[in-house]
């Protein structure tokens, strides 16, 4: 047998099992609010991964974080050199809310029609989940014994900061993960058409930090049919106003740079600093992407004040979405405190950027896995304006990723799709990401 016959993945029952399994794990509600009282799914969730793993011979680590129900589920493969460092491959359980009447189909069906998954989760992120788990079981049921040992693991609360799930187990489990120096996840690894049929597939490097500001502001209570000149209401929505209105500086990081150079060199577009948004703006659904990686944002989200409307309240709150880039926390703070003013009072509550280089054995992997599907592919770095479980993963050492690969069509706004209405994941690109993570796995 050829070098070339041996590397040909056999993914005949992963690729058949895939589809299954991602229309499962969306009927499973796993909808998460963000209050505790009303997550629901997350042990029913983690029960099916942990039942699909044991099937096949796993040992499985089922683990409920710090409150009932937020089930989280780890479990090991070991690789043939346990001299090397172990890769985690992790994914989320949970999901935002959706509103069933704005969808053409049921957000919890799992419906498979039009050559689409259907449901809230397809691309964020039971795609990929279902793509780990029927790996995992391929490789435990085929004998497959991969080159280094890899960390399977399915986690609860990440739409909510991973406080019951990555967060809480880099804290309290940090055994689970022992050994592990490099990990992959979601939002990355997809495809873009950039021209003639020629894709270019972008690989998470870096993430924005996320900060979610409370903004408070104290005044005097009183009346509200008298003259009142210390309202906390008109303070607070003046400041965040300014806020909302602000604009950050454009800001270039390395992995913004590589991004750029790369989509220049494929396209022509040529990226000015003059005019950085207009050139971005040309690359049509992505730019929505790219462009909230080019500066800070704060974003007001939610107002309350108040409880009567004959009464001037004494306290004013608001929430703000804050996405700061790699490197500028400091600055970003100095901007706010020049943009709120002395009155505002503000609280934290948020998870650091990360950013790594493009490069190394497990970068190659990637983009080898990707070229032997796809032989005309470019592979790119890029950096995700949210933010993933790798945050906390990132502060075990570990090497973070966005790798869940997908081939997708040329007209499909895949930006638009997370969080959105009628989430749906092509089929066709979750058998093209079973056969490139198959490949990836064994060999990196």
């Amino acid at each position: 047998m050829t070098e070339r016959a041996r590397d040909i993945p056999d993914t005949g029952v992963a690729e058949e099992e895939v589809v299954g399994l991602a229309s499962e794990l969306i009927r499973i509600d796993t909808t998460n609010t963000g209050d505790p009282e009303t997550v629901v799914g997350e042990r029913a969730a983690a029960e099916y991964v942990a039942a699909k793993l044991a099937e096949v011979g796993y040992e499985t680590t089922y683990v409920e974080s710090g409150a009932p129900g937020r089930g989280n589920v780890v479990a090991r493969l070991a690789g043939s050199d346990p001299g090397r460092g172990a890769l985690l491959v992790h994914g989320h359980l949970d999901v935002v809310p959706a509103d069933a009447s704005e969808w053409s189909v049921h957000p919890f069906s799992g419906a498979v029609q039009d050559g689409y998954v259907w449901g809230r989760g397809a691309v964020d992120m039971k795609d990929m989940v279902a793509m780990s788990l029927a790996l995992a079981r391929r490789l435990k049921r085929d004998g497959i014994t991969p080159k280094r040992d890899i960390i399977f693991a399915f986690l609860a609360d990440e739409e909510a900061g991973g406080h019951y799930g990555a967060q809480w187990l880099v804290e309290n489990r940090p055994d689970l993960f022992e050994g592990a120096t490099e990990a992959i996840s979601e939002v990355g690894g997809f495809s873009i058409t950039v021209k003639d049929g020629v894709r270019a597939y972008l690989i998470e490097t870096a993430e924005k930090g996320i900060a979610w500001m409370t903004l408070r502001v104290r005044g005097r209570a009183g009346h509200g049919s008298m003259i009142h000149e210390d309202n906390a209401v008109t303070k607070l929505t003046e400041a965040v106003a300014r806020l909302g209105r602000h604009r950050f500086p454009l800001v270039l990081t390395d992995s913004v740079r590589e991004f750029l150079a790369g989509i220049s060199e494929l396209t022509g577009i040529q990226f000015e600093e003059d005019d950085l948004e207009g050139s971005v703006a040309k690359l049509g659904n992505i730019a929505r992407m790219i462009g909230a990686t080019l500066r800070d944002t704060a974003n007001p989200t939610m107002l309350n004040a108040g409880y009567k409307s004959n009464v001037i309240p004494s306290l004013a709150e608001a929430t703000v979405d804050c996405r700061i880039l790699p490197g500028r926390q400091e600055a970003f703070e100095r901007e706010l405190d020049e943009i709120l003013g002395p009155d505002v009072e503000r609280e934290w509550v948020g998870l650091p950027p990360l950013e790594t280089t493009f490069d190394g054995p497990l970068v190659d992997h990637m983009t080898a896995s990707i070229i032997a599907e796809d032989p005309a592919a470019k592979t790119l770095p890029y950096m995700l304006s949210g933010g993933t479980d790798a945050k906390s993963f990132a502060q075990l050492g570990i090497r973070c990723f966005g790798f869940a690969p997908l081939q997708l069509p040329a007209d499909l706004d895949f930006s638009a799709l997370f969080h959105g209405v009628d989430e749906r994941v092509p089929v066709d690109a979750l058998k093209f990401g079973t056969r490139v993570l198959d490949r990836f796995l064994r060999n990196c």
